[in-house]
């Protein structure tokens, strides 16, 4: 089970002017701590995932085997082959004979792990990236009727870092990271509010939370050279694929929920910065200075 209490929303938009946003409005959320800045990592960081893209997973050290094992999302599927091959073996075996029955298990057992091997084989890395990115771009393109822009797949020079979307409207500025994840596996957090830890299954997605920010903070940077005003980009995350048991969680910086809840998070977000949204003006000339800032990925 996840604690509600560490389910929140407390990343402030971006803002050329005046105090941070009340986020109390924002649906399914409540006041969280302020989480502190971190420094910036090197401009080709090795070791950092690019976002959007698939990744080695970095198992936690405190999790044991008895732990991974029950996140294999291979047992409910043994679970459910064993009870179908059983019940089919029991029926058989009532009508026609222990040997019958014992045939009819096998064979469910076996069309059954064709079935699951076919259904559930691994998608290509760069087709669940752009899978995702698809599905906000669509979501975000939604948008523009409450005055939100949007620039996609935009690189960061001096680096293989590319940033999925980066949203300019009157709550701010956002760069979104979308991810496709197995859907197999269990979404969840621990820790304290502000500061708790992201998993998918077994493995901690703190690297790609710290990539999240890191991009936010290059984007934030580069506009802001352009400008010759400081400014702030705020980091999403947004998970397609496993369910997503909370409504938005802010876990180190970075505001995590389900794809479903794209239009609804920015709405949000428009109710909350109420009487401090950025004017047309003002949007028109942060996305000519992103557009030249941060050019499209190759």
């Amino acid at each position: 089970m996840v604690d509600e209490s560490a389910l929140v929303d407390t990343t402030p938009g971006t803002r050329l002017g005046g105090p941070p946003p009340d986020d109390s409005e924002l649906d399914d959320t409540t006041p969280g701590e302020t989480v502190p800045a971190e420094p910036e990592p090197p401009r080709n960081p090795p070791a950092v995932p690019v976002a959007g893209r698939a990744q080695p997973f970095v198992p936690s050290p405190g999790l044991g085997r008895t732990g991974a094992l029950s996140t294999d999302p291979r047992i409910p599927a043994w679970i459910r082959r064993a009870i179908l091959a059983l019940v089919a073996g029991v029926v058989v075996t009532i009508f026609a004979g222990w040997r019958w029955g014992l045939s009819a298990a096998a064979v469910v057992a076996i069309v059954d792990t064709i079935y699951q091997s076919k259904a559930m084989s691994p998608i290509p890395a760069d087709a669940r990236a752009s899978s995702a990115q698809r599905r906000t771009r669509h979501r975000l393109g939604l948008l523009r009727t409450a005055g939100y822009v949007a620039l996609h797949n935009r690189a960061i020079p001096g680096s293989d870092s590319v940033i999925d979307h980066l949203l300019i409207g009157p709550a701010g500025v956002f760069a979104i990271d979308s991810e496709r994840w197995d859907r197999r596996l269990p979404v969840r957090t621990t820790g304290a509010t502000g500061t708790g830890v992201l998993y998918h299954g077994p493995f901690s997605q703190s690297p790609r939370l710290a990539h999240a920010r890191w991009e936010a903070s290059r984007a934030a940077a580069l506009i802001g050279a352009g400008l010759r005003q400081e400014i702030v980009v705020s980091p999403i995350m947004v998970i397609y694929g496993p369910t997503i048991p909370w409504g938005v969680a802010n876990l180190r910086g970075v505001a995590v929920f389900g794809g479903r809840r794209v239009r609804k998070y920015f709405r949000a977000r428009n109710r909350a910065t109420r009487g401090e949204h950025l004017g047309q003006d003002e949007i028109d000339l942060i996305y000519q200075t992103a557009e030249q800032a941060l050019p499209p990925a190759r």
